[in-house]
């Protein structure tokens, strides 16, 4: 009877599992032409929160979630835990909320309002960590809580785990490639750094289908910085995840230059974005500029709808 029971319980999360993986990726590739235009050189943008739970964070956590589960780590009597530093714990929450497991999520203290209020919406347990350690120290109480209670926590560890960039890889590299169609020249694909999985796992894809690709790693100009989820590597723990022989140029972005262009998107694309959006746009272009013709991708992983203090200061 129990066994039964426990069968019957799998089935239906991996039914709920198959539903909610239907909303994931399949995002549009929007091209950029009222910031920047060049009649030789195209500029494109995923437009990422165009998916289940509203940024780019959903893939990565989707794919994480799915192989716990598959592999037996994760179930309904078990709690995900991770550090973040919102949009993937809001990814894990909006997932895990349908398929009823719990969430316990290692959060610094100074996430925006928004960030917080949607967490709890989701039924997250916050634990909150201090501000000034940022997703380092989040880090670290997330690997005490787990080695103190295996027995309670499934550690997701998104910095570490390989479904994180796989989850581009597989298909957010696709994405890119059968958007564009066939016959490119001069590619470039060009991202920000946060746990890196965006980066080395669409920059691994699409190299695959265009070995001469350029791919450009963005990263803050400086350790204090105000791009959410963005890493300084210089100054901070490098994700376990990330290749550093990938990358075939470095830029780095100022975060007033980011809100600048924050204003700029609003005003010439009609588009809303976050700071990492904004300094996406910001090093794409930077890209675009020097060139004489290509095409030049890059990523939009949220909106601005969980910025709003942000907000109230730029307009």
């Amino acid at each position: 009877m129990y066994s039964e029971l426990v069968l019957q319980t799998d089935v239906d999360l991996l039914a709920r599992l198959n539903q909610v993986g239907a909303r994931i990726g399949r995002t549009p590739l929007r091209p950029v032409t009222g910031v920047f235009f060049n009649k030789n050189v195209r500029l494109f943008a995923k437009v990422e929160w165009q998916q289940f739970s509203g940024s780019v964070k959903a893939r990565a956590a989707f794919h994480i979630i799915r192989a716990a589960i598959l592999g037996g780590r994760l179930h309904r009597g078990k709690t995900l835990l991770d550090a973040t530093s919102g949009n993937t714990g809001i990814a894990y929450s909006a997932i895990a909320k349908e398929l009823g497991i719990p969430v316990a999520l290692c959060l610094p203290e100074n996430a925006s309002t928004e960030r917080k209020e949607i967490l709890r919406s989701l039924g997250a347990e916050i634990i909150f960590t201090s501000r000034f350690e940022g997703t380092d120290g989040a880090q670290q109480v997330a690997r005490e809580l787990a080695a103190a209670r295996p027995d309670r926590y499934f550690y997701a560890d998104q910095y570490k785990n390989e479904h994180n960039w796989q989850a581009h890889y597989r298909h957010t590299a696709a994405e890119i490639w059968q958007a564009l169609g066939p016959g490119q020249q001069n590619l470039h694909f060009v991202t920000g750094l946060g746990t890196t999985g965006t980066f080395v796992g669409t920059g691994r894809g699409l190299r695959e289908y265009d070995p001469a690709i350029r791919l450009t790693a963005l990263q803050p100009d400086s350790a204090l910085h105000g791009l959410e989820g963005w890493k300084h590597l210089e100054t901070a723990l490098v994700p376990a995840i990330y290749d550093p022989n990938l990358a075939d140029e470095f830029l780095e972005i100022d975060t007033a230059e980011a809100y600048e262009m924050i204003k700029a998107a609003k005003k010439h694309e009609g588009l809303l974005l976050s700071p990492s959006a904004a300094a996406n746009l910001v090093g794409a272009i930077r890209v675009a500029e020097k060139l004489d013709a290509g095409t030049v991708v890059t990523v939009f992983p949220d909106n601005a709808d969980k910025y709003g203090d942000i907000l109230k200061r730029l307009f």
